[in-house]
């Protein structure tokens, strides 16, 4: 999981600084720079989860980047931006399930002959064994400036790199967002070092001035811009979210402009940028003009060659998804996640609780709004499931904790509300008739094991009431409880146990019992298979007050964010 990148979702940018210096390069140059990023396993036009067509992927942007090709032949950079390796049953089933053939993502990026491409958060999230060969397969550079070997203190992926085009030459500096030893278990990264981006920056920028004389350095920076930033004067060390601050703080010599762009995930959109480079005597360097844009690749057809190169691939992840693996009694809707007990989310608490034997489950919708008919029930359908590719923790944490945890969750997800025309969750509008969530809806989390109530009616912190164990045991606040949860949330990730809890990270380390060897979506097949016939219903552990209230409020959000 992530914020925002998130998961919280991560943005990703471009990042320009020109300097010069001639020493024989050619007066004028022309060169077009493409960048993919949070590819998310799109590889083809076909969506393995919900098993239709779409009309987005690498195969249609492939038919762009031919195209240009014919035009600029050698002049064209082709970059990703990571967060590759993660989202589709298509890497999924190259990570995990067919292990000893060539990795289906490293085949497709060297097919479509890349540059370089940046480590994204989601691509660490696979874990060491993963990423270790992808990176070995790929024919191109893999950048991460920031992640360093624990042991050396050098970078563990290549830094940068240099690639010369008509004569001139383009750095490409790779990193990554810090947020990761936040959000990932330390298994996934064990013998790295995650650092600043802003003091990585400062160390590398000059290196790769005086070392290579770059025309042009790309910033290929894993990582987004935090609104609050623009009102500080100052950067927050580790800050997740920073490639604005790398752009302001970094500063180019000679105070040239600095470019960022942002393309749309799963090869819905590229970031195209034409430069164009005329030497200038009396400067002694290039005058440089850039046409930049985002262009949708939706009325790109997929490249005819592309899918033929990889048809096998694409018929071995279409079987693994159409395997059944069990049925399901009733349909299962995210969209009820948000308004209570859902049989969405306690199917989930149910398999983490008969996983782990923990007294109480955490788990909250990671994904806004999905559904399992009733049914046969598919290998495709643990990807509505369950999105990501987290483990199961489980931890000790007190009573109090576990409150202190709740009332985190349910002040970012439930306004207060004073009568009953007011919202019950907490929206934003940002159109006259639109309204979305005001919090990501993954840290929207929910216990199991224990009965509660939930008052829309008090204020932050006040709103959580726990009247005890389902089993029929009291709840005490100083009694110690085990919890299961997964690795993200266990880790930190979403601030529930460090913001909430008031758990240090180190301290979190300290209370973990357990970590599964696998991820959730793999204890979901084996508890399905071993069922079979899922009569699962939603639960009655926690209710929302006071009832009026509630009835008023689901009525009028429901149909503001889902129309019914």
């Amino acid at each position: 999981m992530k914020n925002g990148v998130s998961f919280i979702l991560l943005l990703a940018f471009i990042f320009f600084v020109f300097t010069g210096c001639k020493n024989n390069k050619p007066d004028y140059a022309e060169l077009l720079i493409i960048q993919t990023t949070d590819v998310h396993g799109t590889i083809f036009p076909f969506d393995f989860i919900e098993n239709k067509p779409t009309n987005h992927s690498l195969a249609s942007i492939y038919n762009m980047i031919k195209r240009e090709r014919q035009y600029y032949k050698d002049a064209l950079i082709l970059l990703d931006n990571g967060d590759y390796l993660q989202g589709q049953p298509t890497v999924y089933y190259y990570n995990f399930v067919d292990t000893s053939s060539l990795h289906l993502a490293a085949q497709v990026m060297n097919f479509m002959a890349y540059d370089a491409a940046s480590v994204g958060n989601h691509d660490l999230e696979t874990g060491h064994p993963v990423y270790d060969r992808y990176r070995k397969q790929l024919e191109m550079p893999y950048l991460a400036a920031n992640v360093l070997n624990k042991t050396t203190g050098e970078p563990y992926f290549q830094p940068y790199t240099v690639v010369e085009r008509q004569g001139i030459r383009i750095a490409v500096l790779g990193l990554t967002t810090p947020g990761i030893s936040n959000w990932l278990p330390e298994n996934l990264w064990s013998g790295m070092v995650v650092a600043d981006m802003v003091e990585t920056a400062k160390k590398w920028i000059p290196i790769i001035q005086d070392k290579e004389n770059p025309d042009l350095i790309i910033g290929l920076f894993h990582s987004g811009v935090d609104a609050k930033n623009n009102t500080k004067s100052q950067s927050e060390f580790m800050e997740e979210n920073a490639s604005r601050l790398v752009a302001e703080k970094v500063l180019n010599p000679v105070g040239d402009t600095v470019l960022l762009m942002d393309a749309q995930s799963h090869s819905k959109s590229v970031s195209k940028i034409k430069v164009t480079f005329q030497w200038n005597n009396k400067t002694n360097r290039y005058n440089k003009l850039y046409e930049a844009d985002v262009v949708n690749v939706d009325n790109e057809s997929a490249e005819t060659l592309f899918m033929e190169t990889f048809s096998t691939q694409f018929e071995a992840v279409k079987q693994f998804c159409a395997k059944p693996i069990g049925e399901f009694t009733h349909a299962v809707d995210s969209k009820d996640s948000y308004f209570g007990n859902s049989a969405f989310i306690d199917l989930v608490h149910q398999v983490q609780l008969d996983v782990t034997g923990a007294d109480l489950s955490f788990t909250d919708p990671l994904s806004y709004r999905t559904k399992i008919d009733q049914g046969p029930v598919f290998v495709s359908d643990l990807f509505k499931l369950y999105k990501y590719e987290n483990s199961l923790y489980t931890l000790y944490l007190t009573g109090n904790e576990i409150d202190k945890y709740l009332e985190f969750s349910y002040a970012l997800w439930f306004n207060q509300m004073r009568d009953k025309t007011d919202h019950l969750l907490r929206l934003k509008q940002i159109e006259v008739d639109k309204f979305v969530l005001e919090q990501p809806y993954f840290n929207f989390s929910s216990a199991a094991g224990i009965e509660y109530l939930v008052d829309v009616s008090k204020p932050e912190g006040n709103k959580v009431q726990i009247l005890g164990l389902s089993n029929g045991a009291p709840f005490y606040s100083d009694s110690s409880y085990t919890v299961a949860l997964n690795s993200y949330r266990g880790s930190g990730g979403g601030g529930h146990l460090t913001q909430g809890a008031g758990l240090s990270t180190e301290e979190l380390s300290r209370r973990k019992i357990t970590s599964s060897e696998y991820d959730m979506r793999y204890y979901l097949r084996e508890w399905i298979e071993d069922k079979k016939i899922i009569t699962h219903k939603k639960g009655t552990n926690w209710r929302i007050i006071p009832e009026e209230y509630f009835e008023l409020g689901k009525r009028k959000d429901m149909k503001l964010l889902f129309g019914e």
